[in-house]
């Protein structure tokens, strides 16, 4: 059971060693140097996130521990709309970074700007979105989770707990994982599935709009949002609603913790951001060292994790530091 992972780690974290010594040698490395005495490569980082997305806080996290850790210059910039991101990417290409990192929540907008990445003799990881067309952009390897799958994790969760009626709310019209995740979720959930598309850079209009979806349909016990800033704005939009939907979120922050140990969220999809960013920081440094390559061709699933109630003691713990 994940508590009990979670609760061990915990423990170690809190003595002096384990955790608490894997923190402090972060630390060290960052203010005195690196534990490697490879090129001071330069790595960059190209997300589709928007402004404000608390979970990509998380992934550079990672990356810049890695990056402490193996030498490297850690460059990060990012965009919600796909030409922007391959403009991001190209100007990367034209800073002869030593190695990229990009998402392909909008393939057929990047699918050009990793040829020509690769065209230059940089090498590509793609994390987080995307597993689908990394192998046929020619990238390295994909970190992240599958979205299809952990969208049929939920479905049998929803299922576990009696659920009949679920509202799957998208935040970023085009993004394939978005669509893969409400896919997943209706393949397995036995009940009724609807969707419905919010702008995700509006807060205000994201709430409204849920709540005038619960308060049009009552038969609706569970809204389902695919990204952790969310999942609070669902929690008000329930309570103007008058409504008694569960709400539950993919992905995890402070935030979705607090309210999974106090009883307003039923659970959360983690897919470890903290370790998208590290692991693929780390694997373009192997790569460049030494011509390592992970996953033989398939994606490095880092999710998903469903974590509940019971576990939100220890991810607490993580929270509050930013690595989880």
């Amino acid at each position: 059971m994940l508590a009990a992972v979670l609760g061990a780690a915990f423990l170690a974290g809190c003595s002096s060693t384990g955790g608490k010594r894997a923190e402090d040698r972060a630390k060290r490395l960052a203010a005195n140097g690196s534990a490697v005495n490879t090129p001071h490569w330069t790595f960059a980082m190209v997300t589709h996130s928007g402004a404000g997305d608390t979970f990509w806080d998380i992934v550079q996290s990672g990356a810049k521990q890695a990056a402490a850790k193996d030498n490297i210059k850690f460059v990060y910039s990012n965009s919600d709309q796909g030409d922007r991101q391959a403009q991001l990417v190209q100007a990367a290409i034209d800073q002869h970074v030593d190695g990229l990192i990009v998402t392909l929540a909008k393939p057929d907008a990047m699918k050009a700007a990793v040829a020509r990445a690769e065209k230059a003799g940089i090498p590509v990881i793609t994390i987080n979105s995307g597993s689908e067309q990394s192998k046929e952009f020619g990238a390295l390897s994909h970190i992240g989770q599958d979205e299809s799958i952990a969208g049929k994790a939920v479905g049998d969760e929803l299922n576990k707990r009696g659920r009949k009626h679920v509202l799957c709310v998208l935040h970023e019209q085009g993004n394939v994982g978005h669509e893969q995740r409400c896919a997943g979720v209706k393949s397995t959930f036995t009940g009724t599935t609807d969707k419905l598309y919010v702008n995700g850079t509006n807060m205000p209009s994201v709430e409204s709009d849920i709540q005038a979806k619960l308060q049009a349909d009552k038969s609706i016990d569970a809204v389902v949002t695919l990204g952790a800033p969310f999942a609070d704005t669902a929690v008000k939009a329930k309570r103007q609603a008058g409504s008694g939907a569960e709400i539950d979120t993919f992905d995890l922050n402070g935030q979705v913790a607090t309210s999974l140990k106090d009883g307003r969220l039923g659970f959360a999809v983690d897919q470890q951001p903290y370790l998208q960013g590290y692991e693929a920081v780390d694997l373009l440094w192997l790569y460049r060292y030494n011509g390592d390559a992970l996953g033989g061709g398939q994606p490095v699933l880092t999710g998903p994790q469903i974590v509940t109630k019971d576990d939100a003691d220890a991810l607490l713990s993580y929270t509050d530091r930013g690595t989880r």
